[in-house]
């Protein structure tokens, strides 16, 4: 996919200044003039090497239009765009590269530790970090003796380059054991720099000398691991820098040839055809191997010689574009499993480059919508990932800990507060003093409620600082089946204290599996519309072969409201049938006041059909006859939800047969309600009854319409 046009025209900036992205000129120019106009007056004009342009300086708040051209092309204008800069607007200001050179350069080591040794720690910092400090040495003490030190051998297969369950293996297993050394190695010459203990420097040096006599060309490549070879590349860069003059010539030369090596081959792949990724920057692995390379530059700047072309290419590149997974309010489309890989990539990286550079990442807007984002998709008490690959997992509280202690937001400091246990201890003593949450005015809650349109994510709690609480999610995602994404637009989740009442089925063996192509991505695998048998939404991305994708199979969020007794949301997945659909409208209302959602769907087909209104449980489904309810149980059998049809009469319930098992100890059920004959359309109403509590339901004709009552409340139904 190439990147599309930014600012987009009309819209107010979250960022001052904004990040001006647009697709390359066909006649490939050596640089390009990007004009800024406030009405009729050219208010700057910028000369870009690449097709995307930071500025280093803010904008007036102001009505502004920008285009560009090739700089040799005086002619070629594209079209104006307008674009509002306001009061809304956070500044977000990073300085020139050259600043930020001179800056980094002058800065002896540690560049990246502003923690001082233990020893000169006044009281307040041993009360707010103490406690971390001697959790990590019990860690790293006890991982010592007990953590093997990797070596080419451990792994049999050459390459890894062709998907096949052993070489996923394979993967798996040097990203475990390069992970899990390359945290050990950063952690004990932290250590090192902060008690002056001789064993962490002799750990230190252990683990860094076996991650540096790794094969470059082995299974830790980057063509066969590329997030091996990061991660022994940025490891060593860290350790380098906190050692500060510890090591040995011949050891020095060796970890930064090794250093120099392994980000080079990183370097070449993605400043291959001018910057491969400022074209097509949907590359989820290459979008963290940018900000990793960004900040192996800023440590190693003045010792590695290619440090500083690495920097000039990443840099600003990386803090610019951050993530393509959301637009720029926040956001993760890629599911929150993947939301949390990244959150922890963010601390490892912008704590250490916010220390160095003075550039502090969490404070881009991008990011403070990223951590509501969060809040709002994996809330404390949670037992399950949402949507895409991985969505099985258990949610890790510190990771989302963690990345909340980042911000001085009265939001982020609930968040961080709300999730029991402790922050991890290594982010803990990396961070800047004093810990940035702890600068929050006070707590507040995040709303009950949250869209999010460029991912296509609706949230509706019942309450958000319950731990009791209901919460339904919704999607219709313009990002479609891409990448580690499902083909689940229109799709559903509902979950009760935590616990899945109804979710997507399946798990995640290895991407790109025979599992994950016949099952696990595929409509029929979550709780969304197929028709005559599964048959359901265009699935777009990974295979065996490589990448599918030819065009966009995406939905979108066409409506939201909410109010303190009632959610709406509406979304449209008819392109992602391909189609098949000539119409896919489902309408969610969460009733809060009764604890209980209404679901609607139009759905309109070229040719007769019987469609399927698929959901997924993780205990048995019991069947009523009579009123066709379903009961579903949580796995743990504390809570319930019925799953009713308003308009019986309309369907029947079919129980499914996934293709694939559910994954060993773990328990599914699949049932549809379904056409009870072939139809070009059909409407489905299901009431979901959280707690069985059986609420009076009354549907009535109106003039204009329908009125639905459940208990209490009264919905107005389209016709």
């Amino acid at each position: 996919m190439v990147i599309t046009a930014a600012p987009k025209a009309w819209t107010t900036q979250v960022a001052n200044p904004p990040v001006f992205s647009w697709p390359r000129h066909s006649s490939n120019p050596p640089s390009y003039v990007l004009e800024v106009k406030n009405g009729s007056t050219v208010y700057k004009t910028y000369t870009a090497t690449r097709n995307w342009l930071l500025p280093s300086e803010p904008l007036a708040d102001g009505t502004y239009t920008w285009r560009v051209r090739p700089s040799n092309n005086a002619t070629a204008w594209s079209d104006p765009r307008y674009f509002y800069v306001n009061s809304l607007t956070a500044r977000f200001v990073v300085p020139d590269d050259a600043v930020l050179r001179s800056q980094i350069a002058a800065k002896p080591h540690p560049r990246a530790i502003s923690t001082p040794p233990y020893s000169a720690w006044p009281a307040a910092l041993k009360l707010e970090r103490g406690a971390a400090l001697t959790r990590l040495k019990t860690e790293i003490d006890w991982a010592t003796p007990r953590l093997a030190v990797p070596k080419d051998s451990d792994w049999a297969l050459t390459s890894t380059t062709t998907v096949t369950a052993q070489t996923a293996a394979q993967i798996a297993a040097v990203r475990q054991a390069i992970f899990a050394n390359g945290r050990q190695l950063e952690a004990a010459s932290l250590l090192y720099r902060l008690t002056g203990e001789q064993k962490y420097l002799t750990e230190t040096l252990v683990r860094g000398d076996a991650l540096a006599a790794l094969d470059v060309n082995g299974a830790t490549s980057y063509v066969s691991q590329d997030q091996g070879t990061r991660v022994i590349a940025l490891s060593l860069a860290k350790a380098y820098d906190a050692l500060n003059g510890a090591l040995d010539s011949t050891r020095k030369a060796k970890w930064l040839s090794i250093i120099d090596q392994r980000t080079t081959v990183i370097y070449n792949d993605l400043s291959n055809n001018a910057g491969r990724m400022d074209q097509y920057p949907f590359d989820s692995h290459g979008g963290t191997n940018l900000a990793y390379v960004a900040l192996i530059a800023t440590l190693t700047m003045g010792d590695i010689a290619n440090a500083t072309r690495w920097f000039d290419f990443s840099f600003r590149a990386s803090v610019a574009s951050t993530s393509v997974w959301s637009g720029p309010e926040g956001g993760y489309a890629n599911g929150t499993s993947y939301a949390q890989y990244s959150a922890e990539i963010f601390q490892q990286v912008w704590q250490p480059l916010l220390i160095a550079t003075g550039v502090d990442m969490f404070s881009k807007p991008w990011s403070v919508g990223f951590m509501r984002f969060l809040a709002h998709f994996v809330p404390p008490g949670q037992k399950r990932h949402l949507f895409g690959d991985e969505q099985e997992l258990v949610p890790t509280g510190y990771v989302f800990k963690g990345f909340a202690a980042n911000f001085s937001t009265n939001q982020a400091n609930w968040y961080y507060k709300a999730i029991p246990g402790e922050m991890e201890a290594l982010k803990m003593l990396q961070a800047p003093y004093p810990l940035p949450v702890t600068k929050a005015a006070g707590t507040g809650v995040m709303p009950n409620a949250g869209v999010y349109p460029s991912i296509g994510w609706v949230a509706m709690h019942s309450s958000m600082a319950d731990l009791k609480r209901t919460s339904l999610y919704f999607k219709s995602s313009p990002y479609g089946s891409y990448n580690h994404s499902h083909a689940d637009q229109n799709s559903f989740v509902l979950m009760k204290s935590g616990n899945a009442l109804l979710a997507q089925s399946g798990y995640s063996d290895y991407f790109g599996s025979p599992n994950a192509a016949n099952w696990y991505r595929q409509t029929k695998a979550h709780n969304a519309i197929t028709f005559d048998g599964g048959k359901g939404q265009i699935t777009d991305g990974y295979t065996q072969e490589g990448y599918n994708r030819q065009k966009m199979f995406g939905g979108k969020i066409t409506a939201f409201s909410t109010t303190s007794t009632l959610d709406y949301a509406e979304g449209d997945a008819t392109p992602t049938y391909g189609g098949a659909l000539n119409s896919a409208i489902r309408k969610v209302w969460y009733l809060r006041s009764s604890n209980a959602a209404v679901i609607m769907d139009k759905l309109v087909a070229p040719t007769a059909v019987k469609y399927e209104w698929n959901f997924h449980s993780f205990s048995p489904m019991v069947y009523d006859a009579a009123s066709k309810k379903v009961t579903v149980a949580s796995a743990d059998a504390t809570e319930r939800v019925c799953v009713r049809p308003i308009t019986p009469a309309s369907v029947n319930f079919e129980k499914r047969t996934a293709v694939v098992a559910p994954k060993a100890g773990t328990v599914e059920d699949h049932g549809a309600f379904v056409s009870l004959a072939p139809v070009t359309s059909q409407e489905f109403l299901i009431l979901l009854d959280v707690g069985c509590k059986n609420p009076a339901v009354q549907l009535t004709a109106t003039a204009s319409g329908r009125t639905l009552k459940v208990g209490t409340q009264t919905l107005a139904l389209p016709n």
